[in-house]
């Protein structure tokens, strides 16, 4: 299924949106980690879970970033339990889309009600 990324992100977040009103708030981070998996398959949307992202500097692997939804190879989703986002939290998906080498993420938090999402653009250089 090949999506443009506006339509990509309004299919996850109607996911994302779909899982909380499902389970709600309360559970553990890595429950609303899994759960994703099952709303966006039934959706026809092709997701890496926990993708392995390597860095390298000067040809050598310096660093492994856990990505917790790559989406159709063009939407970074991080998913969050938490009680509220902070700056680390953005800075944690900024990095991700520069290791990636892309321009847009979404960071979802299960633990509000309602259910809180952001966009997340890669900063230009």
């Amino acid at each position: 299924m090949s999506l443009e990324l506006k339509d990509l992100s309004s299919v996850v977040i109607g996911a994302a949106i779909e899982v909380h009103r499902q389970l709600g708030p309360g559970f553990l981070e890595s429950i609303y980690e899994n759960s994703p998996r099952i709303e966006l398959r039934k959706r026809g949307v092709v997701a890496e879970f926990q993708k392995e992202v390597r860095v390298f500097y000067d040809g050598e692997m310096v660093g492994l970033h856990r990505v917790d939804l790559l989406v159709a190879d063009q939407l970074v989703v991080e998913l969050k339990a938490i009680k509220a986002h902070d700056d680390v939290h953005f800075a944690q998906v900024r990095s991700y889309l520069k290791a990636l080498n892309l321009k847009h993420g979404l960071l979802i938090n299960f633990a509000t009600h309602p259910l809180t999402v952001k966009r997340v653009i890669a900063p230009t250089e």
